[in-house]
């Protein structure tokens, strides 16, 4: 067994999720790819800093740069066990960008332009439970309590299991869904009865937003973002979305306050008193 495969097998053993695993092997394998004539595990701190350049230089995202920080920190930290060795590894200073949010309309109007029914139940479902779209593909049949009027997230960001509300309109789009599709295992089947992939999911919000005529840079986690925006316009306290989205810390969710309306509505505009027109 190649250290690869056993880092694999470590990473099962520890229970991470199938993404963080694939994430995480896939940025190693590039790791090691670039010491290639070198033991990855007698690299110094010089040679790691080394490659997180290379991977700035190269226009790498800072998520993605911090997917490589975090798989190279368990490798010498987990993989290795050696804790604490590498704390000097810095992490790219996040941008402090407000996320994209689309109107009740807005989101209505996306939908309407959606006919396939397959299709239109991602979207929807997406949306009225603020799934990531990983959430969304890795759901299975079983998921999905009808006597309880709940859906079941497994193994969500962080390893953590959470329930969200299935509301009546979105179970019966499912029970039409379920009877002309007949899923499987998985609840929404790609080729050859696999998972349905994120580039598809992709690509059917930005037709669809291009045919509601919307402007704005629309992917599913769009959706997510309206999502929890719509809820905290409409009164619901933050704490209890913070659990919906599955967030670990309340800071996280603090952040659609910052695009939510309902308070900026209540705004008097000092050119309310002036006479401007």
């Amino acid at each position: 067994m190649n250290q690869l495969q056993q880092i694999h097998q470590r990473l099962i053993i520890k229970r991470y999720s199938p993404s963080t695993v694939s994430t995480y092997l896939s940025c190693l394998t590039h790791f090691f790819n670039f010491h290639k004539t070198k033991n990855p595990e007698t690299l110094s701190k010089q040679d790691i800093l080394y490659y997180l350049e290379f991977l700035v230089k190269k226009g790498y995202s800072k998520s993605s740069q911090n997917q490589y920080i975090n798989s190279i920190k368990f490798y010498y930290e987990k993989f290795l066990e050696r804790e604490k060795q590498y704390y000097f590894i810095d992490r790219p200073i996040k941008d402090k960008k407000l996320p994209i949010v689309l109107s009740k309309e807005e989101v209505q109007s996306l939908f309407n332009q959606v006919y396939n029914l397959k299709h239109k139940t991602i979207l929807v479902l997406i949306y009225s439970c603020g799934l990531r779209i990983s959430e969304l593909i890795n759901l299975k049949i079983n998921d999905i309590d009808t006597q309880r009027m709940l859906i079941q997230i497994r193994n969500s960001k962080g390893n953590k299991d959470r329930q969200v509300q299935l509301a009546e309109q979105i179970h019966q789009l499912i029970k039409r869904y379920n009877n002309e599709y007949n899923p499987k295992q998985f609840l929404f089947n790609g080729l050859n009865s696999f998972q349905y992939s994120t580039a598809s999911i992709q690509k059917i919000i930005k037709r669809a937003a291009i045919k509601a005529d919307i402007r704005k840079n629309v992917t599913p986690h769009t959706l997510r973002h309206s999502f929890a925006t719509h809820l905290l316009e409409d009164g619901i306290d933050i704490r209890y979305i913070q659990t919906i989205l599955g967030h670990s810390n309340i800071q996280t969710t603090q952040i659609y306050t910052h695009v939510s309306s309902r308070h900026l509505k209540n705004i008097k505009n000092p050119t309310d008193d002036m006479n401007i027109l």
